[in-house]
């Protein structure tokens, strides 16, 4: 399958599509599981596909991929990087990438689903394979959800997914709890009183109220969160005024959380809703701000009886050696929204995707943080090998865990 796959993989790398684009990479997913023998369904929230394989009694396993690409220009040199350009949301065109590496995870998928099928008298039950739009922007598995994901199709036993990283290929990253962090995303518009810049005392001035509650946002993970538990708050992007000498009326700041446990969550935003609020009084603010969330992603949490199981098995499979831990990571993913759904227990894993001898020399350097481009990076571009091969490997025997026969 190796020669197969790999052109596949570089297929998709070629013809990356934005978020709530992905007809092409949905049609070439679900053309590949119709090959196998899967009833496949098209068009699930948007772009999604789902392929059932129905192989007698037994529980219901869910491999999930997400399929979206994004708005970066690569910067590779790979004789199949992308050249490709999209419309984005706001309707610009913009270069369009695999930065995050979900051509991997497609492709490895459908290479599972191959392996299984064509090996279904190792196994009984029921596989559900699942390709999944619209990752990037936190919507796409609430999309599949809304429109009867789990009323039109088997719920799941056990739900399992994984993400190519930054780390040596041929190995996978796994811990029981929590692995990604959950994320919220605000827009808060601090308002004021238009006018003159020569005459600021007949305006409240909303740039200096987005200033002031810029510096003071950030006094909330340093001194209103304990210093064992952690928090990310990001001020990503400030828009106001158009003039120099015109003091705006508005001015909107683009706010990114990240947190690892529900209570912070909590406190944190409470925090910036307080701090805002306080911010547009101290200034007399004819009006309090507009605080608006602009997108939200679930803690990623793994199922500490399921995560052990799977772990064992990739071990069994791989090598000890291949195996290894990995402390919470900050990035987020859709991806639990389905197993909450369903209630099934849920498993994912990080894949590696740097060559082996890079990243030795960069481990040994000290300098793997500076050296090695990271998932979104213009420079993202995993090893076609071992990373593929692995990645189908690890999907097989985690499903296996619970539809052997």
């Amino acid at each position: 399958m190796r020669d197969e796959l790999a052109q596949f993989y570089v297929d998709l790398h070629r013809h990356p599509e934005l978020s709530g684009q992905e007809e092409r990479t949905s049609e070439k997913a679900a053309e590949q599981l119709r090959r196998y023998g899967f009833d496949v369904t098209t068009g699930i929230g948007g772009h999604g596909v789902v392929g059932i394989l129905r192989n007698g009694a037994g529980p219901t396993v869910l491999l999930r991929a997400d399929t979206d690409a994004l708005p970066v220009l690569e910067e590779t040199g790979l004789p199949y990087a992308s050249d490709a350009v999209g419309i984005d949301e706001s309707g610009h065109e913009v270069p369009v990438m695999h930065a995050c590496g979900h051509d991997v995870h497609v492709t490895c998928l459908v290479g599972a689903a191959q392996v299984l099928a064509e090996q279904n008298t190792d196994w009984s039950g029921t596989l559900l394979v699942v390709f999944q739009p619209s990752e990037e922007t936190g919507t796409g598995a609430q999309s599949m959800l809304d429109d009867g994901l789990f009323e039109r199709f088997p719920c799941p036993t056990v739900v399992l997914g994984q993400h190519v990283v930054p780390r040596p290929a041929g190995t996978i990253a796994v811990k029981p709890g929590v692995l990604m962090a959950a994320a919220d995303s605000l827009a808060i518009t601090m308002h004021g009183r238009g006018g003159h810049g020569s005459q600021p005392e007949s305006t409240v001035d909303p740039i200096l109220m987005a200033a002031t509650t810029i510096v003071r946002l950030q006094g909330i993970v340093a001194r209103e969160i304990a210093p064992a538990d952690s928090a990310v708050v990001t001020v990503g992007a400030v828009h106001g005024g158009t003039k120099e000498n015109v003091i705006p009326r508005d001015a909107t700041l683009s706010i990114n959380v990240r947190t690892f446990d529900d209570g912070v969550r909590e406190r944190v935003l409470s925090s910036i809703t307080r701090i805002a609020r306080a911010e547009a009084t101290a200034s007399g603010a004819p009006a309090p701000p507009t605080i608006a969330s602009t997108g939200n992603f679930p803690l990623t949490v793994n199922d500490a009886e399921a995560t052990e199981r799977v772990t064992s098995a990739l071990r069994d499979h791989l090598g000890h050696d291949k195996i290894g831990p990995v402390n919470p990571v900050s990035g987020s993913e859709d991806f639990g929204l389905l197993a909450a759904a369903s209630g099934a227990a849920s498993v994912f894993w990080f894949l590696g995707g740097t060559d082996p001898d890079i990243w030795a020399a960069a481990d040994a350097a000290g300098t793997v943080h500076r050296d090695i481009p990271s998932n979104h990076s213009p420079q993202f571009a995993p090893v076609i090998h071992p990373t593929l091969e692995t990645g189908v490997e690890a999907l097989v025997v985690a499903a296996l865990c619970w539809l052997t026969a």
